[in-house]
């Protein structure tokens, strides 16, 4: 009975903190939504500015990876500057406010609308860059966002929120546009906020997006990362090693879209070897390979001693001795060979670290039927690395493997979200679609935080025969 009743008041608690948070934001929202176009340009403005400031962008930083232990400083300060800048190109001169669309010959003028409150929950891996892009989104369409960051993230969000507070003030705009659940971090806050918002974006563990989908509001939540790169014989090996080790090293491989398995075709084998190892990369032996898997899944979980650790440190948990082995004086990444999927294989999952599994596969054909395998066990609509002179195999593999993105040549971890060099919309959340039991397959971006109202007029009728529509269908079947 006691536990019980500190349940409820417990509940009760998180029921009061929480709709205080949301009762600031709706007024803030509802003045903000009316404001116009340029209003909602300049919140972009400032919650961008807030995070790219190099100043800002180096304690977001450094406390990102003191309060977590995940990644590395350098590179979460490039993730957060790249990501704002390439977000912030891709929502340049978008209309989200008013009439968004005329089409006369139908007779529809769309106007696009804010979904109100809503709430963005984020991961510890990167617990400055995933609410950074999921504010500015949502300011894009003249919401107002609550953040959920992971317990490990509190104090990230919290120095991110006040440097975005800091700007919208020099804009005269409501800071409660912008907050962030208070300490202590619990599921009980959480599930409340969900709860009472009007939309969730949930990036982050699956139970996370699990709870989303099933909190009763309107919810987009991602898939589990699992990605597999396959390497064809007409890649060029050099290449493809360097774009990999670039992907799997960022950030110590917290990315869910760094390469998780290498699926190597026999006829290049040797070459893509060499050149991995050429650049620091390290083949263990079976032996090795065991001590490995015995530091890094304890009871079947992924340890938190080896996530967002760099493969010098995992190597040295391991008791792995690397000199003389490769080319560089530490290692890059660790390469374990597999042949299995599955749970009882859990080099065949995600591992959240510089770690890559090492598959071998005689043809092409033989490589995506690998990688369908590796999708059925984990990673299934994420995307697929290919390295290939082949565009038609980039083809076979958008309309065969289960996979809403298909990377090609390129370092993967950077361009599935997005990048400079290709067309995908910068983001740090992607859909999966029904193979990854999502409800979206793009990249997240402003157009998951906005609701759209038509306006229908009559037109002139456009009123087909049946003849017109089936005669086709009655000429090859009958009546």
């Amino acid at each position: 009975m006691e536990v019980q009743e500190a349940k409820t008041v417990q509940l009760q608690a998180a029921e009061q903190v929480v709709g205080d948070l949301i009762r600031r934001a709706r007024i803030a929202q509802s003045s903000f939504a009316q404001l116009g176009q340029q209003s909602l340009d300049d919140a972009v403005a400032a919650a961008g500015w807030a995070i790219m400031e190099p100043g800002r962008n180096r304690q977001l930083a450094e406390l990102a990876v003191r309060e977590t232990s995940l990644g590395n400083v350098d590179d979460k300060i490039t993730k957060n500057h790249r990501k704002t800048l390439g977000l912030l190109r891709d929502l340049k001169g978008v209309r989200t406010h008013g009439v968004t669309l005329e089409d006369k010959s139908k007779g529809i003028t769309e106007f696009t609308r804010p979904v109100g409150v809503v709430a963005a929950i984020t991961p510890s891996t990167n617990p400055g860059a995933t609410p950074a892009n999921n504010i500015i989104n949502a300011l894009k369409c003249g919401n107002a966002v609550i953040v959920a960051p992971s317990p490990k993230g509190l104090g990230v969000s919290q120095m991110l929120v006040d440097f975005i507070h800091a700007e919208l003030r020099k804009c005269h705009l409501p800071v409660d546009l912008v907050q962030s659940l208070p300490s202590p971090i619990s599921k009980a806050l959480t599930a409340e906020l969900m709860r009472q918002a009007d939309l969730v974006v949930a990036t982050g563990s699956q139970a996370n997006v699990r709870m989303a989908y099933t909190c009763g509001t309107p919810a987009f939540g991602v898939g589990a990362g699992n990605v597999a790169s396959i390497i064809d014989s007409s890649a060029d090996a050099q290449q493809a090693a360097s774009l990999i080790i670039a992907s799997k090293t960022f950030d110590n491989a917290t990315s869910c879209s760094s390469e998780n398995s290498m699926v190597v075709l026999d006829a290049i084998r040797g070459d893509m070897l060499k050149a991995m190892s050429d650049r620091g990369a390290l083949l263990l032996t079976s032996d090795e390979k065991a001590r490995l898997q015995s530091v890094m899944w304890k009871n079947g979980k992924l340890s938190e001693v080896i996530t967002g650790k760099s493969a010098q440190v995992i190597a040295q948990l391991a008791e792995i001795d690397w000199r003389g082995r490769i080319a560089l004086d530490v290692p890059t990444v660790l390469m374990v060979e597999e042949t299995g999927v599955g749970y009882d294989h859990p080099f065949s999952g995600e591992k959240l670290s510089p770690v890559l599994t090492v598959y071998a596969a005689s043809t092409f054909n033989d490589a995506c039927s690998l990688v369908r395998k590796i999708y059925g066990f984990m990673g299934a609509g994420h995307s697929v690395s290919l390295h290939s002179d082949d565009d038609e195999q980039a083809l076979y593999i958008a309309q065969n493997l289960p996979v809403a993105r298909v990377i090609l040549n390129q370092a993967h971890c950077f361009a599935t979200g997005g990048n400079f060099n290709n067309g995908l919309p910068f983001s740090l959340s992607m859909g999966c679609g029904t193979w990854g039991g999502n409800n979206f397959s793009d990249n997240m971006n402003y157009r998951q935080y906005m609701n759209v109202t038509r306006v229908a007029r009559t037109i002139a009728e456009n009123k087909p025969s049946v003849e017109d529509m089936l005669g086709d269908y009655f000429r090859r079947y009958g009546v």
